[in-house]
């Protein structure tokens, strides 16, 4: 392959080759022969010219000193001619020994000329910035700001030049980055130029990088880069979340998916503040899972990119795990290791077992109690159901008695502590298996009854806390869910926190901002430095899937998926143990539907139980909101005393009024009776208040002179035409 366009032009000094044909025709083919050999060859360009001029030197001077030796001039006049010869072989050489040089990484235009690259980048700086430029009627953005001094630096990765901006003596450089940036299509942040307080108003200096290497990672010399090099920088550290600790993996697949187990010499790490930990790696706390084993001194550890419970486990494939074990222990969840996560409803030969459950909107609480009843339904486990807020439970229906709606909610505690009661007053000694069944006594938005905000707030408080502390020796456990895990929501009672934790257990779902932090009064043992509010409403990528909208319509038919928020994702925490993170089942299919056909437990027939109508209306504490009744018998005689009792919501009634009915008590028998035969559905009291007109207290009296006569029915909490 020949030289090159820019080779031949460079070599035109070729041409002196053919002047020596005329006079030493032999030394010209000779030099001529050399240059062919040299081209033949593909010699580079600079050799090319060392040999041609040298060649053309010596054929010069060896035709010269012929025509003095033949004219018969002196034989030193020819001698002398052969010294430019010898230096022009010395400088051919010195210029070809070495091989060619290397070219520099920056090239400077030689003067006279403008390599390629030079010549485009001059032709863009003309056309849209100083002109002259080839376009008719093109804005310039400085007319006369020519770039001078321009100078190239090329590499492999890279390719800049640089520059003077000048423009005419007496004005000023106007032209920006950002209009050099969208000349040469680069990002402004590629353009670098001269600060004009340090430099002439006319002339400023700017460096343009139209390709840029790839910035690399800057890791400092002994930075730690290995998960277990983290750990012992960070983690290990007596300031760190584990001190002492070291990290032996287990699983390795990328620094943000890996497992291991951390190993403390000899000593137990004892609880680890999960949000410490999450501090000390760098990372968020949903996305770390910690797994104690058999050894105190060793904790599990793992870090998830994706988390292992996005997809969560279906409760129609687990059905069967629903049902109480020998140990008292139902199917709750999953952990991330996919291990089942399981929480205890009674304890062989003690009694009952109580759980703590925390969870803000739309965080999968409902879901859970949902899950409770129907395991408690299924282990054939009575339950009496406490929901102020009326008709967000749907397998209300499974539980012996139901307290929809805020008073009915403060009557089913009332039972709960009048069957607690009973039977202390029946089991002096306790001793199991009972012949009564198990009762669970589940409280949903307890705060809507404990908080100091609610008119039952002292009476409620009060059994709860009596609940809490002497109900599980006789065979009744209390499941208790609020919003928040802030001692508000527990009518600031530390007693009812510590005797649920200490009881059974708790479940930590996610919480409204600002109030999930389990720190200082709010610490729970085995979960410090949890915060409930970091857990994410929705998985990585969800907001995405928002964005990508489908206008046809609402879609009537769909089911939430578990990829689709994060709802039954927290924390497990079961006595003496460290708060695991786990997923609740996905309800796939309603919990009611899994109950069978088996009727919902009944509780023994029990004075209490007889008695449940004038319980559940009869405050057990005084007017100041003190003297809890202590016995069944000072109870049931409370109880026949006031056959109805106002709500505290309702406004006391006219003192100068009639003391007969005003508004034909009679006559609301025959309404309750119509309404109920027309509607055919079971109602709540409260439904049958609102649809008559008239008050609940006003209504709940007729509806027991009702049912005394067989003329209605009441399952659960609704009432029906017999």
């Amino acid at each position: 392959m020949g030289p090159t366009r820019t080779q031949f032009i460079q070599c035109a000094p070729a041409a002196l080759a053919v002047a020596p044909l005329i006079t030493g025709p032999w030394s010209a083919l000779v030099a001529a022969a050399a240059g062919a050999g040299a081209w033949a060859l593909n010699t580079s360009a600079p050799v090319l010219r060392s040999l041609i001029a040298c060649g053309s030197t010596a054929t010069g001077c060896g035709i010269a000193a012929h025509e003095v030796l033949a004219s018969g001039m002196d034989p030193l006049f020819a001698l002398g001619l052969a010294v430019p010869a010898g230096a022009a072989a010395l400088a051919h050489h010195r210029n070809t020994a070495g091989g060619p040089p290397a070219l520099p990484a920056t090239v400077t235009p030689a003067p006279g000329g403008q390599s390629s690259q030079e010549q485009v980048i001059t032709a863009w700086w003309a056309e849209f910035i100083c002109g002259p430029t080839q376009t008719e009627g093109r804005k310039l953005i400085q007319a006369g700001a020519v770039l001078a001094h321009l100078a190239l630096d090329v590499g492999d990765d890279h390719l800049s030049f640089t520059g003077v901006i000048t423009v005419p003596q007496g004005q000023q450089v106007r032209v920006k980055a950002a209009d050099i940036a969208s000349v040469y299509n680069v990002p402004v942040s590629q353009v670098e130029m001269g600060d004009p307080k340090h430099y002439a108003p006319n002339a400023l200096p700017v460096t343009v990088h139209l390709k840029k290497a790839a910035s690399q990672p800057q890791i400092a010399v002994g930075a730690p880069t290995t998960p277990e090099e983290v750990w012992a920088a960070h983690v290990a550290v007596p300031e760190g979340a584990m001190p002492g600790t070291t990290l032996a993996l287990t699983r390795y697949d990328g620094p943000l998916d890996w497992e291991g187990i951390a190993t403390r010499d000899r000593k137990a790490i004892g609880t680890v503040n999960v949000q410490d930990l999450a501090g000390n790696l760098d990372l968020e706390t949903i996305q770390i899972a910690l797994a104690p084993t058999d050894k105190p001194s060793q904790m599990g550890v793992r870090v998830m990119e994706e988390h292992a419970l996005m997809h969560g486990t279906m409760l129609s494939s687990v059905v069967d795990e629903l049902t109480m074990d020998s140990r008292g222990y139902v199917r709750l969840g999953t952990y991330t290791d996919a291990l089942a996560a399981l929480v205890p409803l009674a304890q062989p030969g003690s009694g009952a077992r109580h759980l703590y459950l925390v969870g803000g909107s739309r965080s999968g609480k409902s879901g859970i109690l949902e899950q409770i009843l129907l395991s408690a339904h299924r282990s054939r486990i009575a339950a009496i159901l406490a929901s102020p807020q009326a008709g967000t439970i749907a397998g209300a229906h499974l539980s012996a008695h139901c307290g929809d709606g805020l008073d009915e909610a403060m009557g089913a505690l009332r039972l709960a502590y009048a069957m607690m009661l009973d039977r202390e007053a029946r089991y002096r000694s306790p001793s199991f298996p009972f012949t009564d069944p198990l009762i669970l006594t589940v409280i949903d938005e307890a705060h809507m009854l404990l908080s100091v905000s609610s008119p039952y707030h002292a009476e409620a408080k009060t059994i709860v806390e009596q609940l809490t502390r002497r109900s599980l020796k006789r065979g009744i456990g209390v499941v208790l869910a609020t919003q928040t895990p802030l001692a508000e929501d527990l009518g600031n009672s530390t007693i009812i926190r510590s005797q649920l934790l200490i009881g059974g257990g708790a479940v930590f779902l996610r919480c409204a901002k600002g109030q999930g932090s389990l720190v200082g009064v709010n610490a729970v043992e085995g979960a410090e430095g949890i915060d409930l509010s970091r857990i994410p409403s929705s998985w990585p990528g969800q907001y995405a899937k928002v964005a990508d909208r489908d206008m046809s319509g609402l879609d009537t038919e769909a089911a939430a998926g578990p990829e689709d928020a994060t709802f039954g994702l927290g924390y497990l925490l079961t006595p003496g143990s460290q708060a695991v993170q786990f997923r609740s089942l996905h309800l796939d299919v309603p919990p009611a539907s899994l109950a069978g056909h088996l009727p919902p437990v009944a509780v023994e027939d029990c004075d209490a139980w007889q008695h449940r109508e004038a319980i559940t209306r009869t405050p057990m504490v005084d007017q100041r909101g003190k003297n809890l009744i202590g016995s069944l018998a000072d109870l049931l005689a409370a109880a026949q005393k006031r056959p109805a009792t106002p709500s505290p919501q309702q406004a006391p009634a006219d003192p100068a009024g009639p003391a007969a009915p005003t508004d034909g008590q009679e006559l609301i028998k025959p309404r309750i009776l119509e309404l109920l035969r027309e509607q055919s559905i079971p109602m709540t009291a409260e439904t049958l208040a609102r649809k008559l007109g008239t008050s609940v207290q006003k209504v709940k009296p007729r509806l027991s002179e009702l049912k005394k006569r067989d003329e209605v029915t009441n399952e659960n909490g609704l009432w029906r035409a017999a």
